[in-house]
């Protein structure tokens, strides 16, 4: 069970990652882009969030295999990949709405002030909205991450060797349904716990030098 918690944080990472890349690109679709790219970023959100990520895992695994097969009969798309790929869509799709509201919240005048200056609008990005975009979005991509945490179970049944099918492995040698079950649930407590620490720490570090009011 402790092998399959690795796995569990290794596909929770893979998803954060490629998650948080779909979430900004997202976002700044949203907030910077022309008409046709809002509308793409629009519909993304909109299938993504409105589809169970149980659908979604499944659809990509056998959706994928399914694509794979047309161009050789032995293909077959691995389990955790497609099990990643899938949870980091959807957190993607989440994720850009935390990031569309964060660069809302940056004060419009930054911008023309960096513009005033002669700034490249790569290096206000860069150096006057990203930092702030971070700082704002964090607490909202931190829910987002913990509540990944716990849909990683669901790869478990595509034949990803998580937490979840370890316990259930576990459980169909034992017989002992309740403790293996209970141990699983310990385990996703423990990372929970320590995932909510790191956040809280990342959270204070984004926020040093911010003034507060009285």
């Amino acid at each position: 069970m402790l092998a399959g918690l690795a796995i569990t944080v290794q596909v929770a990472l893979v998803a954060l990652g490629v998650g948080l890349i779909l979430g900004l690109g997202g976002g700044i679709a949203k907030v910077y882009g022309n008409r046709a790219v809002r509308g793409v970023a629009e519909v993304y959100t909109t299938i993504f969030r409105g589809l169970p990520e149980f659908l979604v895992v499944l659809i990509a695994f056998f959706g994928g295999s399914l694509i794979l097969a047309q161009f050789s009969e032995d293909a077959e798309l691995n389990a955790f990949t497609a099990g990643s790929l899938a949870l980091a869509t959807t957190f993607g799709a989440y994720a850009t709405e935390v990031f569309r509201g964060a660069f809302q919240s940056v004060p419009p005048g930054q911008i023309e002030a960096g513009k005033a200056v002669g700034l490249s609008g790569l290096t206000i990005m860069r150096r006057i909205v990203l930092p702030q975009v971070w700082r704002l979005a964090l607490p909202g991509l931190g829910n987002l991450f913990l509540s990944l945490l716990k849909d990683t179970a669901l790869v478990s049944v595509i034949g990803v060797d998580d937490l979840m099918r370890k316990a259930d492995i576990a459980r169909s040698v034992t017989k002992d349904s309740f403790t293996m079950y209970a141990a699983a649930a310990v385990l996703y407590l423990i990372l929970t716990a320590v995932t909510t620490v790191i956040l809280h720490l990342l959270e204070r570090r984004a926020s040093r030098g911010i003034r507060r009011a009285a």
